[in-house]
């Protein structure tokens, strides 16, 4: 197996979530933003979304999803870190919310200390890290209807 640059392996990432693909019919073009700094949860998110069909993108943090926005990007799913540096979320989500942006944003983060303030912001829906697939499902479950 392939060693990626943080050393894990390969497997281990495509195996994220494999099983639990099933849990959700293949979405219609949805699409999504993760926003986090953290190198491995990026990939883990990434592949989450792969494993269940969903086109993403990935930001390091809350002023690169703004300037993603700013391009004339939109995505229907947004999943959101609260602590990143340069922007954290909560100020990202008062942001994009403050621009007109409609997209589903999902607070993931460790943080519950701050969990109410980040759902002020303008979260539609929070979830503790780490991110699963039955996680991510229940998001996605929110999105179908909101769609």
């Amino acid at each position: 197996m392939l060693k990626s640059q943080t050393g894990m392996e390969d497997g281990f990432l495509s195996s994220v979530g494999a099983e639990d693909s099933k849990m959700l019919e293949p979405p219609t073009k949805i699409t999504a933003l993760v926003v986090d700094d953290d190198t491995i949860n990026q990939m883990i998110h990434h592949r989450l979304l792969d494993n269940l069909g969903i086109r993403n993108q990935v930001v390091r943090n809350g002023k690169e999803a703004i300037d993603v926005h700013c391009s004339g990007k939109n995505f229907d799913l947004i999943l959101m870190d609260m602590e990143m540096p340069v922007m954290n979320g909560i100020e990202a989500t008062r942001k994009l919310r403050a621009m007109g942006i409609q997209s589903m944003i999902a607070g993931v983060s460790t943080n519950t200390r701050e969990r109410e303030n980040f759902m002020e912001a303008g979260l539609d829906d929070y979830q503790e890290k780490p991110l699963t697939t039955s996680k991510l499902v229940s998001i996605l479950h929110k999105v179908h209807k909101d769609g």
